[in-house]
This record gives C-alpha cells, sequence and structure tokens, in this order.
C-alpha cells in the first residue's frame, strides 16, 4: 500500500495571515488573542514574543503583565476565514478529496492519483511552493498512508516534508511523546499514562503486547489507543460536503472484470458500511454504489439500507452491483456512500426471526471487531480479493 494521504500545515496561520496583511509586523513580537477580556488567551505568537517569555494558551492577563512590548492583536476571524477557503480552493485544484480540518491545516486523499503524480514527495513540495506563490503563507507536509500518521508528522517533524511508508507507522511514532496521539487527551487515559510514568509511544506499544492487562488499564479507550499507538488509522478523508456520508471505497490496482472479486470486494465494502452503521445505531435512507471502469465512464445505483446487520447490507449492495455493472469493460475502482441517516430502531419479539437471527451474528462478529479492527475476520473470498487489492 502506497502512502496516499497528505497532511498540509501551514504553521502559525493567524500569525502568518497578519503579516502577510501588513509586512511591518514580520519583524515586532505579535501575538493573536482569542479576545481582548482578561480571560482570553494566545493563540498564536510569534518567535520574538516566545522569546520574551510568552506562549500558546497563556491567559490575556498573565500576557499584559509579563510583557508590554508584544504587540497584542485581536482575532481577525473574516480574514482568516477568506484566506483558508482560499488556500482550500488552492490545494483541491491537485485532487478532488480535500478536507480542511481548521484553519490552515488540510487532509488530501491522493488515492488513485499515482498515474497523474508520478512522485508524491515532488507533488507536495509543489502544492506548498503554489500556496506560497498565491498567498505567501509557508507550510510543511506529510504524507503516509493514513490520517493519523501524516497529522502527527506535520506537527513534529521541522522539515518541509516527510514521508512514512506503509509498515514504518509504529516506529516512526515508537520515539514521539504519547500527547501526540488523539487518545492520550482523555482525562483518564492521560492519568494513567502519568501515575505509569509512561512518557513514549514506544512504550505504549511494549505495553500492547499484554492484552488483558492492557485493557483493564485502559478500559472503553484500551482499543482505540492500541490502535493509534502502532499507527493504525482507517477514518477517510471526508470533504465538507461528505461530512454526513459514510464512503468506503476500494481501489483495483489491476483492472479486472472477474465476477468473483468483484463481488467479494463489494461485500468487504457492506460489511464496512454495516459495521458503521451499526456503531452510529442508524439506518441509511439512500446509499448510492458507484463503479468506476478502467476507460473513465462510471455507472451508478441508489438504493436504501432498512436493516443494518451484514447479511442484509451485502444483499441489498450486491444488488446494486449488478444493476450498476451493465458493461462488460475491466472495472478500476468501487465506491460505496451512504447518507440520509435516521435512528435504527430494532423490535423486540419473543420468537427469533431471521432479522433477529442475523443480527445477533453481526453483534457476535462486531465484538471481534472492536477488539481487532474491522478486517480482522474476513469470508476467504473476500480474504482472497483483498489480497489482490
Amino acid at each position: 500500500m502506497d502512502p496516499s494521504v497528505f497532511h498540509i500545515r501551514l504553521r502559525h496561520f493567524e500569525l502568518q495571515a497578519e503579516r502577510m496583511m501588513d509586512p511591518s509586523l514580520r519583524t515586532r513580537p505579535i501575538a493573536v488573542l482569542s479576545s481582548q477580556n482578561q480571560n482570553g488567551t494566545i493563540v498564536s505568537l510569534s518567535s520574538e514574543a516566545e522569546e520574551e517569555g510568552l506562549y500558546a494558551g497563556m491567559k490575556v492577563s498573565i500576557a499584559r503583565h509579563m510583557s508590554h512590548g508584544v504587540q497584542m492583536l485581536p482575532y481577525n476571524q473574516s480574514l482568516y476565514q477568506r484566506l483558508n477557503q482560499y488556500v482550500y480552493q488552492t490545494v483541491s485544484s491537485f485532487t478532488p478529496v480535500v478536507e480542511p480540518e481548521g484553519y490552515g491545516r488540510y487532509y488530501l486523499d491522493m488515492n488513485g492519483m499515482k498515474s497523474v503524480y508520478q512522485n508524491f514527495q515532488n507533488t507536495g513540495l509543489t502544492i506548498v511552493r503554489h500556496i506560497t506563490e498565491k498567498t505567501r503563507l509557508t507550510g510543511v507536509v506529510g504524507i503516509s498512508p493514513n490520517k493519523l500518521i501524516s497529522q502527527i508528522s506535520t506537527s513534529v517533524i521541522p522539515e518541509s516534508i516527510h514521508e512514512v511508508n506503509y509498515g514504518d507507522e509504529a516506529n516512526f511514532l515508537s520515539p514521539l511523546h504519547a500527547p501526540v496521539l488523539p487518545s492520550v487527551q482523555e482525562v483518564s487515559v492521560k492519568k494513567m499514562l502519568h501515575f505509569l510514568f509512561i512518557q513514549q509511544i514506544g512504550h505504549i506499544q511494549d505495553m500492547i503486547q499484554f492484552p488483558d492487562v492492557f485493557r483493564n488499564l485502559f478500559g472503553l479507550n484500551a482499543v482505540r489507543l492500541s490502535m493509534e499507538a502502532r499507527g493504525k488509522d482507517t477514518s477517510v478523508v471526508s470533504p465538507p460536503l461528505l461530512r454526513n456520508h459514510i464512503l468506503e471505497q476500494t481501489v483495483v490496482p489491476n483492472d479486472t472484470n472477474d465476477e468473483n472479486t468483484l463481488q467479494a470486494l463489494v461485500k468487504n465494502l457492506a460489511e464496512q458500511i454495516a459495521f458503521k452503521l451499526r456503531q452510529r445505531n442508524e439506518i441509511a435512507k439512500k446509499v448510492k454504489l458507484e463503479v468506476h471502469y478502467a476507460d473513465g465512464l462510471q455507472s451508478a445505483r441508489a438504493g436504501a439500507l432498512k436493516a443494518i446487520d451484514d447479511i442484509s447490507v451485502i444483499r441489498q449492495c450486491q444488488r446494486l452491483f449488478e444493476k450498476a455493472n451493465s458493461r462488460r469493460n475491466r472495472i478500476r475502482s468501487l465506491l460505496l456512500d451512504a447518507s440520509s441517516f435516521s435512528p435504527y430502531s430494532e423490535q423486540a419479539c419473543l420468537f427469533q426471526t431471521q432479522e433477529s437471527r442475523n443480527m445477533a451474528l453481526s453483534r457476535a462478529i462486531e465484538t471481534v471487531r472492536k477488539k481487532y479492527g474491522v478486517s480482522s475476520l474476513q469470508t476467504a473470498n473476500v480474504f482472497h480479493a483483498m489480497a489482490q487489492v
């Protein structure tokens, strides 16, 4: 699996925006405040301001008491919003799948774009250079197989670009401080790590080798912490218009029209959709299956998911695939898009029905997948098909 998720970070975005608008601020000690009130905090500050003892998160009342030479700037939200939107449009010219993450941070999904951009490191540098040419804002790029590693790399690596290859995620994380992992921000996790004097992610990785002890220590956060510490992340890059969608996609490196392989790939996508619907405890009033052919054409069919057990979702998705796949051409990729969610209400019944048996089986499989990951349990045909992807 090639690293295909970019994270673009424009460090000190608010500070850079202010200096872009007023070049005279470039060498002066300045701090951008969340509010002018005494309880406001410093959002972003220059290195000159740091030299005077100020830091991000410091309260305004303390900052004003410590330094009278730092220029305190109000939070110019309209400026930051306009500039952030402009940069978002700029990076969207390189790939249609871009997810903004606050001001000055953007995820780019470059999956399937290798034929367009031969060298992803050169592409990352080109994107940052393009932003600088248009806005004079500077940034860094992280490239990895998933969002978690790409985001962490831009927060800890000072170089303009850093790439983490598939399989190297755990080694990359091992020497880093534990707080870079999102789950460590949970109060109970933070307290437990502090109690155990655990500071580096490598120490957490060592603890994972004792799963029973690990679960006892971290409870409900154990699975998430274990996944993050090993660099595993299954979340997808979601453009703003698709935030309330569940998207699952498979890109087939070797274009194929083999019916058995394609049906197995659809089944795998459907199981992932069903798993996430049960986590949300919602049905999807709309589900669309898209078939993208090797010659650039595509076909799609839409339906609904009124039940969320694996068998029901798989059957519906395979029916949609049979209707959508009306050509004999080789297929490049498959996409499932579930949306229009509403609460799922499970009917209580004295007698077992086929639907209740299907749901019970799905719940049992789900217990294993919550512990070891969505792909930990697969049927033979899905395993064989995924081994070729």
